[in-house]
């Protein structure tokens, strides 16, 4: 092997020059190319440890160019038959007593942390400001739950299949609220309805109730474009059932100033993104309850007159009943 050759040069040219160094350096290498999977025993009776490329062996193993517009939509780690190439190496890899660890995109995705832990990685490899976030989830997962998510995912056909059984998943372990104080924005300066839609569907990225803020934001839109969901004294309701909510939400963003909102003006909106496939009816009973409050002038006062978000946070689950 001409790595070792050249190692055992560098270290008879240290001895002759009487400098100290370490006789046995462990040697690792990147696994990034889809070959060394299927010679993976091979390496193992060479190598010392493993580090496996996410970004350059997905790309490799999908025959997809990334950075091309018209293929990248087909470069997705969550691709069975890259879950299966993952299990395969890192069960090789155990089986000969050797390290294995992962860095790369995938690495830092918070969403498909249960199927990393199931694979039973040494490591994982990610920037810094992710790590304290990571090792908190991790910690609350257990890892035989996390092996039965791994084996159903690589049963998938499909990446849009594996992403709803991790959807599914994250689902049982834990339900966040339905209405929380960081899904709710006071006296925001926003212009028009797109900014609003777009503002609270980001947002629901960034608190990790979706994936996909822009396809959820499509699904509002769906909607919006049938009909308008402004119901009249400033307020308005977006709302849909959508696969690309995983935690079902209502978001509030009161805003600065009224903007159009239909053929009505809206300066109050109450946003209902609840998860497609476990909402049931759960969608309508609230938006119901939700217009038949609106017209009660107390309910819009205390609202409109509500100092900080845990104050409407608190309105909304004890006149939704959601406590």
């Amino acid at each position: 092997m001409w790595v070792k050759d050249i190692l055992a040069e560098v270290r008879q040219e240290l001895r002759k020059e009487a400098l100290p160094f370490a006789e046995k350096v462990p040697l690792g290498i990147m696994l990034e190319v889809p070959s060394v999977a299927f010679i993976i025993d091979q390496c193992c009776e060479e190598i010392d440890f493993f580090s496996i490329g996410s970004n350059d062996l997905t790309q490799y193993l999908m025959a997809v160019d990334r950075d091309n517009a018209k293929v990248a939509a087909s470069y997705n780690s969550l691709n069975p038959a890259f879950l299966r190439t993952l299990d395969h190496v890192v069960r090789e890899v155990h089986r000969h007593g050797k390290w294995i660890g992962l860095c790369g995109e995938l690495g830092a995705k918070g969403s498909v942390l249960p199927l990393l832990v199931g694979l039973g990685l040494d490591e994982i490899s990610m920037s810094s400001p992710s790590i304290p976030a990571t090792k908190e989830r991790i910690a609350k997962l257990d890892s035989r739950e996390c092996r039965q998510l791994l084996n159903k995912a690589m049963q998938c056909r499909t990446i849009q299949e594996v992403e709803h059984v991790l959807a599914q998943f994250r689902m049982t372990q834990s339900e966040a609220p339905m209405v929380s104080a960081d899904c709710i924005s006071l006296d925001r300066d926003l212009r028009n309805k797109e900014e609003v839609i777009k503002t609270l569907s980001d947002n629901l990225f960034l608190t990790d109730r979706c994936r996909y803020p822009n396809k959820l934001a499509d699904d509002l839109w769906a909607r919006e474009d049938v009909f308008s969901t402004g119901l009249g004294f400033g307020f308005a309701i977006p709302h849909t059932k959508s696969e690309h909510i995983e935690q079902s939400a209502i978001s509030v963003c009161r805003l600065a100033k009224s903007i159009e909102w239909g053929d009505e003006e809206a300066q109050f909106v109450i946003m209902l993104t609840l998860n497609k496939h476990a909402a049931g009816d759960q969608h309508m009973k609230i938006f119901s309850k939700l217009a038949r409050k609106i017209m009660h002038a107390d309910f819009r006062d205390q609202l409109m007159t509500a100092e900080t978000s845990y104050q409407i946070e608190a309105l909304l689950k004890q006149e939704l009943e959601l406590n």
